[in-house]
């Protein structure tokens, strides 16, 4: 190890990977997983590759200092994890796997990498530099890891969620609601009603539970308390059943072999949230009935016809358009279209009489 203008370098092989890191916890990395195990997992979920890449190209950029607490005896590297593992895959070739694209680097470039910039800081005096880069800042983590690196900032440290918020300049609540999310997961898995582990998907898409949470038809499901309460137990007791299916619905069970109802955030959170405002719709959804169908009896009987009529009419319009090219002269289409004339007469016809019974009863007498 050397030092020159306050900037330590260590070698590589001298430096950890930080496996209590946030976004390593995303990915299921363990205490005892191997370099090998780490790395495989960086260049998979977080495009090593990039910097394996740029490395080649032009060297490490030495003023990329990587931060490091030293715990332990051990030199853990807190900030530059990415950077870290593309060292090692270049540098050695016990870290790489069949297939990674690899280029040649040149003596100079690879010199580079003999030793890193490093500056020494514990995790305590670094939270605030990390949380203002990774959760407000230009380099954001997933929620998930934001929501994690917030909980432990706030556990460890005894900072409050509205100080961690105005530390790292966040003015949209964001600290609170990412807190709230971490904490109804949790509370789900003390009350044993959701195990992450189960859930039907490798990945945790984190973001689908600490956005719906802020809808009405979700939280009012929950009896879900306010952000501002920095409460580890969000959801009443007497709600832990609503918990786990909300969990089930949002993410599905490998156990029970129950794919997500919510396959993507947009339209099927809105849909889910309108859903649960609907105990006709609810039920729907615990007999097993997909995200759609369920939605489709939340819906008011107005906007269904309103938007099935309006519909309709894009539908007739289109083929009214194309029947120069598109009819080819089919006795069967053509009593279609005779169908859908008496159809559309017959809607027509009761709209007017609800509109107007009385005018409607005169012209049927006449």
């Amino acid at each position: 190890m050397t030092k020159k203008d306050n900037v330590k370098t260590m070698k590589p092989s001298e430096l950890e990977f930080d496996r209590k890191n946030p976004r390593m916890a995303e990915y299921g990395i363990l205490p005892t997983d191997s370099d090998e195990d780490v790395i495989e997992i960086l260049w998979d979920a977080m495009d090593v590759h990039e910097l394996v890449l740029s490395i080649s190209a032009s060297g490490f950029f030495t003023h990329e200092t990587l931060l490091v607490s030293i715990e332990e005896g051990k030199n853990i590297v807190i900030e530059g994890n990415r950077r870290l593992a593309a060292a090692k895959v270049i540098l050695s070739p016990k870290f790489r796997r069949d297939g990674w694209d690899i280029p040649d680097i040149s003596k100079a470039n690879k010199a580079t990498l003999q030793e890193l910039p490093v500056a020494i800081s514990g995790r305590e005096e670094a939270w605030r530099y990390l949380g203002f880069k990774h959760v407000n800042g230009p380099a954001k983590w997933t929620s998930y890891a934001k929501a994690k690196y917030i909980a432990d900032v706030h556990r460890k440290y005894d900072i409050s969620l509205p100080d961690i918020a105005r530390q790292i300049g966040d003015t949209h609540r964001t600290v609170q609601r990412l807190y709230r999310g971490l904490m109804v997961i949790e509370q789900a898995e003390r009350e044993r009603v959701y195990n992450r582990e189960d859930r039907f998907r490798k990945r945790l898409a984190f973001s689908h539970l600490y956005t719906g949470l802020d809808y009405e038809g979700i939280s009012g499901f929950l009896s879900l308390r306010d952000e501002s309460e920095e409460t580890e137990n969000p959801v009443p007791k007497e709600k832990a059943k609503e918990l786990g299916e909300l969990c089930v619905w949002l993410y599905g069970s490998k156990t029970d072999k129950k794919p997500p109802v919510i396959q993507t955030q947009n339209p099927h959170l809105r849909q889910l949230d309108a859903v649960l405002k609907s105990p006709e719709a609810i039920a729907a959804l615990r007999d097993g009935e997909n995200i759609d169908a369920a939605f489709e009896i939340s819906r008011p009987p107005t906007e269904v016809f309103e938007k099935s009529l309006l519909r309709a009419k894009r539908e007739l319009s289109r083929a009214k358009a194309n029947i120069a090219t598109g009819y080819n002269k089919s006795e069967t289409l053509l009593r279609t279209a005779g169908s859908v004339a008496t159809i559309a007469d017959s809607i027509y016809e009761e709209m007017l009489h609800m509109r107007n019974p009385k005018k409607k009863a005169r012209l049927t007498e006449v």
